[in-house]
C-alpha cells in the first residue's frame, strides 16, 4: 500500500466556488415509477466510484461491485482508481461538474471540500449507513460544524519496528511498556557494537510529536472564539517536545532538518544497522533487504504502563458528492461498502477498519500494534484551511529543526504559531 493519505493538497485554495454550483438537472435518485421494486429500481443506472490506489483491501471492489449489483439487478458499479499525486485539482473538477458519485478523500482533506459545498450533507443517514458503531476518533474527521459530510473508511497509525537480531544482540528479551524502558533499551542497543542508531528519528517528524502532544492534553491548534491560535507555546507542547528531542537524540543519523522521505526511512533501516524506527506500514524494507521476520513491532509507548503514546490517525473517508444526480443510489452503495462483511477486509491488509467491533479481526504483527496506539489516536484540527499548515513550508516541521538545533523554545514557539494562526485563519 505505497499511498500518501496524508497528502497535503491545498484544499482550501481549489475548492474555492464549489459552493455556487447549482444542479440544473433534476436528480435521479431511483424509482422513476411508483410500480418499481426495491430491488429493480437503479436497474439501468451507473454509480461512479473513486477510489484511490491502494487504498481498498485486496478483493473489497470486487466483493462491493458484486454485492450491490446483486441486490440490485441491472444496476452497475464503475470503479475508477485515482493517483494521490495531483488529486485534489482532479477532485474539485469533478465535484464541481458531478462527473463522479462517491469518492474516497483523505481524511485531513473532507473538511476543506465539505466547507466549499461539493459533498452531500448525509447526517440524517448516519444511523443507517451504520454510524452508530463508528470510532469516535475515525469519524471526528468526517465531520464539519456539527453536520456529516462523509463515512469514515480505515485509518491507520505510527508503530515502533525493531530489528529483532539487534535487540537481541543487546540482550533486550521483551519489548518496553513506558517510556523509559524504551530510553533504557535504546540505551543498551547504543552500547552494542554494529548499531549504528539506536533509533532511526529525523529532526521532523511532525506525526510523530503530534501524537506526543495530543498524549500530554494538548493540540497543535485550536480554537479561541472565532479565530484559531497555534498550540506550540502551550505547556503541554514544550513537555511533548522534551519527550521527542530525547527519542531524537538516539538519532546520530537522522537529520534534525529533513523528515522521514528524505532519505526514505525504509531504506535506512534496511541496511541492517538500525535498532528501531517510527513508521506506517508501507514503510518497511523490501524483502530482500531485512525480511519481514526480523522485524518486530510495538506502540510507542507511554509515560505509564497503562496506554501508550498518542498517534495521528491518517486514513480516508467515503463521501457523495453533493451533485451527484444517483444520490440514493450512492446512499445505498454506502450502506453495503461500509457493512461489517466489506470494512472487515481491512484488519487483514494491514489498516484500520472503522468499528472497534471488528478489531478482534486484526491479523498480523504490525496491525496489531497499531490497533492498541489507535485507541489513543487523534486527528489534526477539524478545518477547511488545515491543508495549508501541511504546505511547505510546513511551519511545524521548521519549528522542530529550529529548536532542536538549539533555538530559544518560547520565542521559535511564538514564532511559529504566528504561522500557523495565519494560515488557519485566511479566508477562503
Amino acid at each position: 500500500m505505497k499511498r500518501q493519505l496524508i497528502a497535503a493538497v491545498g484544499v482550501a485554495a481549489m475548492v474555492v466556488g464549489l459552493a455556487a454550483c447549482s444542479s440544473d438537472g433534476k436528480k435521479d435518485d431511483g424509482g422513476s415509477s411508483s410500480s418499481s421494486s426495491a430491488a429493480d429500481k437503479y436497474k439501468g443506472k451507473t454509480l461512479k466510484v473513486w477510489t484511490m490506489t491502494g487504498s481498498a483491501p485486496k478483493g473489497w471492489t470486487d466483493q462491493v461491485k458484486t454485492e450491490f449489483e446483486t441486490t440490485y439487478p441491472g444496476s452497475k458499479v464503475e470503479f475508477a482508481a485515482q493517483e494521490w499525486t495531483g488529486i485534489g485539482a482532479k477532485v474539485t473538477a469533478a465535484l464541481s461538474e458531478g462527473s463522479v458519485d462517491v469518492l474516497e478523500i483523505g481524511n485531513t482533506q473532507t473538511a476543506g471540500y465539505a466547507a466549499s459545498g461539493g459533498l452531500l450533507d448525509i447526517t440524517k443517514d448516519k444511523s443507517a449507513l451504520g454510524g452508530d458503531s463508528w470510532a469516535a476518533n475515525q469519524n471526528e474527521a468526517a465531520v464539519l460544524d456539527g453536520k456529516q459530510y462523509a463515512a469514515p473508511w480505515y485509518v491507520t497509525n505510527r508503530v515502533v519496528a525493531y530489528n529483532k537480531d539487534l535487540w537481541a544482540k543487546a540482550g533486550l528479551t521483551d519489548t518496553p511498556k513506558t517510556l523509559d524502558e524504551f530510553y533504557t533499551d535504546l540505551e543498551k542497543l547504543k552500547a552494542t557494537a554494529g548499531v549504528t542508531d539506536p533509533i532511526y528519528m529525523p529532526g521532523q517528524e511532525w506525526y510523530v510529536y503530534f501524537g506526543m502532544l495530543t498524549s500530554e492534553g494538548g493540540k497543535i491548534a485550536k480554537k479561541d472564539g472565532d479565530k484559531w491560535v497555534g498550540g506550540l507555546s502551550s505547556p503541554e507542547a514544550q513537555k511533548a517536545f522534551e519527550t521527542y528531542k530525547k527519542l531524537q537524540s538516539y538519532s546520530a543519523t537522522g537529520p534534525k532538518d529533513k523528515d522521514e522521505a528524505t532519505p526514505q526511512q525504509k531504506d535506512v533501516f534496511g541496511q541492517g544497522n538500525i535498532g528501531t524506527m517510527i513508521g506506517l506500514g508501507w514503510e518497511l524494507p523490501k524483502e530482500e533487504a531485512l525480511p519481514a521476520s526480523k522485524i518486530g513491532f510495538f506502540p510507542l509507548p507511554g509515560k505509564t504502563a497503562d496506554k501508550p503514546t498518542g498517534v495521528f490517525l491518517g486514513g480516508s473517508n467515503l463521501a457523495i458528492a453533493s451533485q451527484s444526480k444517483n444520490t440514493d443510489m450512492a446512499k445505498d452503495f454506502l450502506k453495503i461498502a461500509l457493512n461489517d462483511k466489506n470494512e472487515g477486509l481491512f484488519p487483514v491488509n494491514g489498516v484500520i477498519p472503522n468499528k472497534t467491533s471488528l478489531n478482534s479481526q486484526i491479523k498480523g504483527d504490525f496491525a496489531t500494534a497499531a490497533i492498541k496506539a489507535s485507541e489513543v489516536g487523534s486527528i489534526t484540527p477539524n478545518t477547511p484551511n488545515w491543508a495549508s499548515v501541511e504546505d511547505n513550508p510546513n511551519p511545524i516541521k521548521d519549528f522542530l529543526t529550529a529548536v532542536l538545533q538549539g533555538q530559544d523554545y518560547t520565542s521559535t514557539a511564538k514564532k511559529y504559531d504566528d504561522e500557523i494562526a495565519k494560515r488557519l485563519n485566511q479566508k477562503q
